[in-house]
């Protein structure tokens, strides 16, 4: 095959990321004719640059009753280009209020950051008409400037692994004459024909429309993208200042911090906040809830806000994003580091804290044991765990998580906070927590 303008520019944009020495790339392939294109340019810039690691990536959403044969096309298209090919199957559970397009898109990504080679970019197929349509998507939902901005060239997920998109200002056009200009065969989805989706209905008769009636319409609205992108960009730096400020170690935003900001100061510091956590944000009236009950509830409140993937819930002042964790399954232990069921490692080390146990004593970790007695080293007389918890002001959705060690059926260290006076010994073991 030989170059074309379209690769030149690809590699243009590319060029960053190899100039900084980034050697793995994963093609997120769909096997349509954006994908498969992404998958060519790719193939082209390893002959150019041998020392690239590539694979392509399938996900199969199981939506579609030709799922499988795409996934075919996919793996012997891998084949005749000697990629590396993998198959991802994953499961979408329809949950309310969400469209099924979005459930399916973050199904996608998430498969993607766990499966994909370790370190790599993932390279995503999405193109200037794609950045059009879900700019007038979000015109249509109401968005302020950061969903005007559409999509940024390059994206972190949550685990910090880059998504890079290098065809996002070349227009679908470009990228099919590409595709015809060499023969490169793609799959053809019925599905994106079906104008009953919002995407597709802009894409067959609102884009058209305004192309012809609009000359050079596509650059200018790029334009415009391109302008929004910037301001929020200078917005951005001034909001990443606010939540240094503003922000505990554990993530947690302090109300009385920004009691005394203006309103959009507030709304534009709790969305970047959230941003954090969620990659779809909540409603404005979800928002506004958020600053008002964050700021206004009493100080013994039980503050709990359910959004779409965790609950914004306050505690001491600050504002905190909860995702729902299974408790830990008990477990006997011996003084060795084991992992526990909810992936963190419970480890032991010498020094102070509570006497090693004796030889007919069994010792166990367990968990969510409110009503558990102790008297910690330095405090006043035994209580339950619940009243330590909450004179320790330990969140309430932390404490069912907090591992509780036991000799036989005596609670001796609670992990992070105290230990048994009764057991304590300067020259002992301590039980930590941490994640791998």
């Amino acid at each position: 095959m030989q170059t074309s303008g379209l690769y030149h520019h690809f590699l243009a944009q590319l060029q960053p990321l190899l100039n900084a020495q980034q050697r793995y790339f994963s093609v997120a392939l769909s096997g349509g004719v954006d994908s498969v294109v992404l998958l060519h340019l790719m193939s082209l810039a390893r002959k150019q640059h041998p020392e690239l690691e590539l694979e392509a990536v399938y996900v199969n959403h199981g939506l579609s009753e030709h799922a499988y044969e795409w996934q075919v096309f996919c793996k012997s298209l891998c084949e005749e280009l000697g990629v590396t090919f993998k198959a991802l199957q994953v499961e979408i559970i329809e949950r309310s209020r969400t469209s099924l397009e979005a459930q399916a898109r973050e199904a996608r990504y998430q498969a993607l950051d766990e499966h994909c080679l370790v370190g790599s970019v993932i390279l995503l197929g999405q193109h200037l008409n794609d950045q059009l349509e879900t700019f007038l998507l979000r015109l249509k939902r109401g968005s302020g400037l950061q969903g005007l901005a559409s999509m940024q060239q390059k994206r972190l997920l949550a685990s910090g692994r880059v998504c890079f998109r290098p065809l996002i200002d070349i227009t679908r056009e470009q990228i099919e004459q590409f595709a015809d200009e060499f023969a490169i065969t793609h799959i053809n989805d019925d599905s994106n024909v079906d104008e009953r989706f919002d995407r597709n209905f802009l894409r067959h008769q609102v884009m058209p429309t305004l192309t012809e009636r609009f000359q050079g319409f596509e650059k200018s609205a790029a334009r415009s993208i391109r302008l929004l992108q910037q301001q929020q960009s200078l917005l951005d730096e001034y909001t990443q200042n606010d939540l240094a400020n503003c922000q505990n170690k554990y993530k947690g935003l302090s109300c009385a911090a920004i009691a005394d900001f203006s309103k959009p100061r507030q709304a534009n510091l709790v969305r970047v906040w959230l941003n954090q956590f969620m990659y779809q944000l909540p409603s404005e009236n979800q928002l506004q809830q958020i600053i008002e009950q964050g700021l206004t509830a009493k100080a013994d409140a039980q503050l709990k806000i359910c959004l779409q993937s965790g609950d914004v819930r306050r505690h001491q002042q600050y504002l905190y994003f909860v995702t729902e964790q299974a408790i830990p399954q008990a477990m006997d232990i011996a003084l060795q580091s084991v992992e526990l069921t909810d992936g963190r490692k419970l480890i032991v080390k010498a020094g102070k804290g509570v006497r090693k146990p004796q030889k007919d004593e069994r010792v166990r970790v367990e968990f969510n044991k409110p009503q558990a007695r102790i008297k910690p080293l330095h405090k006043p007389g035994s209580n339950t765990l619940k009243h330590w918890f909450k004179d320790a002001k330990v969140a309430p959705w932390l404490r069912a998580q907090t591992p509780l060690i036991f000799y036989n059926d005596q609670l001796v260290q609670v992990v992070g906070y105290f230990v048994s006076e009764q057991h304590s010994v300067e020259d002992g073991i301590i039980w930590e927590t941490l994640y791998e």
